[in-house]
């Protein structure tokens, strides 16, 4: 009887537990259930049969000013993740998006006859495109998310399959509007705005200050306001001391299904940029995007970043079907006229909604599901 194939799996954020959720349930359905997970992840991955081998929590940390204070937890975390895997030895490690993390563990095991597989390629075509090269120099497979990204690889000599995007089979379409507005008590005519001002500790506090005052500003025209605030368990705590003090009767809701109802249920979305407004987008909620970022990783990004968008579907269409308010245009007054418009203009509510559509296509929405893409993609790497 042959010993069950040994994956080791690392994520370090809450869209990374999803990922890394999504590739464990392909993983499971390929192999029949004949198989072990060990690794670094959060509830969802959890829910599939991990143990994570500490807090995911303590990786996410994103900026400068915001990994400094935590180098040392971060350090020790490594040197352990890097001790377990040379001890147990897995069939491959799955290092989930996170790179600054996960490239140093890569980078360690380089040479020691296991397999890497990193699962979220750089975005090199945005910033710092000689990290391709270097990265080839340690990875064996690269899976992406984006359909033009394996050729930035593929002509260094690393190996990259597409793998579509998993917000394509997050069910964020599936929500219920029309029920959550009556377990709340909100009315049909009540104007909801969803509000994500994400999931980290420190973007949540950059973030809600601004976020309020739009409320505020967007309250004074329409009294009857109303908001939702869907937040992650790690963060509720964070999100729903944030948000006191915020017009609208704030309803600070938790899991995957109230959000999902949430999106479907509003009238627009103001998100903070990141994997959510993919799921906005699914849901064809009308969205406005916004960032801000530490001065000096604003500073820095300024100098490096090389592309027009942020959120990806404007990225994938090269044009900006979805406004976005980064860095020192996130204020209140120029977000509360772009919610206003969006309110008011069915023509542009549509247009975005349309342009969404075309960029999920190429996404692979309507093909193979992407969590069975990438668990094909890595059981070829092990042979």
């Amino acid at each position: 009887m042959s010993a069950p194939l040994r994956f080791f799996l690392i994520a370090g954020e809450p869209s990374g537990d999803a990922l890394g959720a999504g590739l464990m349930a392909g993983l499971k359905e390929r192999c029949g259930g004949d198989i072990v997970f060990e690794g670094v992840g959060g509830p969802l991955m959890a829910k599939e049969g991990l143990t994570s081998l500490f807090p995911m929590t303590d990786l996410s940390v994103m900026g400068l000013a915001e990994v400094l204070p935590r180098l040392p937890l971060l350090m020790r975390r490594l040197s352990r993740t890097i001790r377990e895997i040379k001890t147990i030895r897995p069939d491959a490690v799955v290092t989930i998006d996170s790179p600054d993390f996960c490239f140093r563990v890569a980078k360690a095991l380089k040479g020691r006859n296991i397999p890497l597989i990193h699962y979220v390629a750089p975005s090199v075509w945005a910033w710092r495109p000689g990290r391709a090269r270097k990265i080839a120099g340690f990875l064996n497979h690269l899976l992406a998310l984006l359909p033009f990204e394996p050729p930035y690889f593929e002509r260094v000599g690393l190996a990259c399959s597409f793998v579509g995007h998993p917000v394509i089979e997050s069910g964020a379409d599936k929500g219920d509007g029309k029920a959550f507005r009556a377990h709340h008590g909100i009315a049909e005519n009540a104007p909801l705005i969803c509000v994500l001002p994400g999931s980290r500790e420190g973007e949540i506090n950059r973030l809600a200050a601004v976020f309020g005052e739009t409320l505020r500003i967007l309250a004074r025209r329409r009294p009857a306001l109303r908001c939702v605030v869907p937040s992650l368990p790690s963060s509720k705590e964070v999100v729903t001391a944030a948000v006191r003090g915020w017009p609208g009767s704030v309803l600070v809701v938790q899991g995957e299904e109230e959000k999902y109802d949430a999106f479907a249920a509003a009238d627009v979305a103001l998100a903070a940029s990141g994997t959510v407004t993919l799921e906005l987008a699914m849901a064809e909620t009308p969205t406005v995007v916004a960032y801000r970022l530490n001065p000096l990783t604003a500073w820095l990004a300024k100098r490096l970043v090389r592309v027009r968008f942020v959120r990806l579907v404007n990225i994938v269409l090269d044009r900006g079907v979805v406004p976005e308010l980064l860095l020192e245009k996130c204020r209140a007054d120029l977000l509360a006229e772009e919610l206003s418009h969006l309110l008011e203009d069915e023509a542009a509510r549509r247009e975005q909604k349309s342009g969404a559509a075309l960029a999920l296509a190429e996404l692979g929405r309507g093909g193979r599901p992407p969590s069975l893409r990438a668990a094909d993609a890595v059981l070829g790497v092990i042979g």
